[in-house]
């Protein structure tokens, strides 16, 4: 059973790869993704956080986790793209959450929209990000 805060995560990236794809603007996507029939089971307030913060910081972001890549950035399917922003973002903004659950969820969603070893690759790159965002988090040792 997936809890509220996964539903939230799953609908970022929804909405990230909406906005990604279809160049639309985001309060227009959020409004589209709060009208699904499920998002009432989502934690709205980390769907409105993530989406948001990780949609106004993707520039910033993008240069975080560009030197990180393995391949260049347009290769990146729109998927894995938006769940590293999202991550990003969780890392970088929400230091309540420990950085363990944020790497599995993010894997756990990139298992549920990408590719076959999408969630391996997601992995890699997170598992570097943490350390150079939360270099001093003490769930690390």
């Amino acid at each position: 059973m997936k809890t509220p805060r996964r539903r939230a995560r799953e609908f970022t990236v929804q909405a990230l790869y909406q906005v990604a794809l279809n160049s639309t603007a985001a309060p227009e996507v959020a409004k589209n993704i709060r009208e699904h029939s499920d998002f009432a089971k989502a934690d709205e307030e980390l769907f409105t956080k993530l989406f948001f913060g990780a949609n106004a910081n993707q520039r910033e972001y993008m240069q975080q986790i560009r030197p990180l890549l393995d391949r260049d950035e347009n290769d990146l399917s729109p998927i894995e793209r938006a769940v590293l922003l999202m991550a990003c973002h969780e890392l970088a903004a929400m230091p309540e959450t420990p950085y363990p659950v944020i790497i599995n969820e993010a894997i756990e969603v990139t298992k549920t929209f990408g590719g076959t070893d999408g969630h391996k690759f997601v992995n890699g790159i997170l598992d570097k990000l943490a350390v150079q965002l939360r270099p001093n988090d003490p769930k690390r040792a």
